[in-house]
């Protein structure tokens, strides 16, 4: 990343039930016993503005919500996130975890909810001020595999049908052979201890 030489930006994505979060809080506390300075944030959300953004976007009750509407949401919480915290902690030389970033975007808005590729890359450009990840892991399971691991409770999202996520999963296929350079495509279905062995390696590698 040429704006913040110091910084390392990574991103962990992927679609319900994969895993990611899990993954990205064990490579925080794996950072921080090596004495790294750590960031560890989740999208949407991360920063009071954003957080308030999140639970109007996730409530069940907004069912009316359009997809251009449920679109700009996303992306406004991601420009308070970037321009509070992201940023600053770039600068200041930091490494950023960040659980969920624009391809989410990409893939549930894009290519679940049909809404054009190209707004989306143009928008996103804006709202993260031209950052982009230096690395993002996409932890990839079948749909139905991924809802199994998760609880009853459903947010907004997560209550769509089923083809509609496997259009999610499709589309995180599709960006890891896009940018294979960029994105480290990882299969979610194993145990825990071996993914995570697998993500300290290549993070050690990058920094």
């Amino acid at each position: 990343m040429e704006i913040f030489p110091k910084g390392k930006l990574i991103t962990f994505e992927g679609s319900e039930g994969s895993g990611k979060s899990t993954q990205a809080k064990l490579l925080y506390d794996y950072l921080k016993s090596k004495k790294k300075s750590v960031v560890f944030i989740r999208e949407p959300g991360g920063v009071k503005i954003s957080e308030m953004i999140r639970q109007f976007l996730l409530d069940v009750k907004n069912k009316e919500m359009t997809d251009i509407c449920e679109t700009l949401l996303y992306m406004a919480a991601r420009a308070q996130l970037v321009h509070e915290l992201i940023v600053p902690a770039l600068k200041k030389g930091k490494i950023v975890l960040c659980d969920r970033f624009l391809d989410s975007t990409v893939v549930y808005q894009g290519y679940g909810n049909g809404v054009d590729l190209s707004f989306i890359k143009a928008v996103g450009h804006k709202v993260t001020q031209g950052i982009s990840p230096d690395l993002t892991f996409v932890f990839d399971i079948e749909t139905e595999q991924g809802f199994s691991r998760k609880g009853k409770e459903r947010d907004r999202i997560e209550q769509r049908s089923l083809p509609y996520h496997n259009r999610v999963r499709a589309g995180y296929l599709q960006l890891a052979r896009q940018e294979p350079h960029r994105i480290k495509l990882l299969k979610a279905d194993r145990p825990r201890e071996e993914i995570q062995k697998e993500i300290q390696t290549v993070v050690t590698e990058l920094l």
